[in-house]
């Protein structure tokens, strides 16, 4: 089972930021990253290495996990998507709960009532 930390670590961060501006300009999204998935990999890596990361990401409701690839090049780093990664976030991978408080709450000034549907581990 995967390890997912809320807090990416500090030498991880500028690579997860340069990865979440190309898949924000990729995707014409604004996701914001509210999990790094396996980061001791990344971490564990020899420097110049290309990392992978798992992202997972947040954007309103929609959430998902996005598997990077990201190098350094002078100073900045370049960033490409790794096919077979998965883009659903798995229900073990649930965004943190914070988001989904954060949520429920916008939702519930907007309407009198919502209804929520559990369905095989999703929310």
């Amino acid at each position: 089972m995967p390890s997912v930390v809320e807090e990416i670590p500090e030498r991880l961060q500028p690579a997860a930021e340069a990865a979440l501006a190309w898949i924000n300009a990729r995707q014409d999204a604004r996701f914001r990253i509210t999990g790094l998935v396996d980061p001791e990999a990344a971490l564990a890596r020899n420097a110049g290495e290309p990392l992978d990361l798992g992202l997972v990401l947040c954007d309103g409701d929609l959430c998902v996990r996005e598997q990077v690839r990201v190098s350094a090049v002078g100073d900045g780093f370049e960033v490409s998507g790794i096919p077979a990664a998965a883009t659903e976030i798995p229900a073990h991978l649930d965004p943190p709960v914070g988001i989904r408080g954060e949520w429920l709450d916008q939702q519930l000034e907007l309407h009198d009532f919502i209804l929520l549907l559990y369905y095989r581990g999703l929310w």
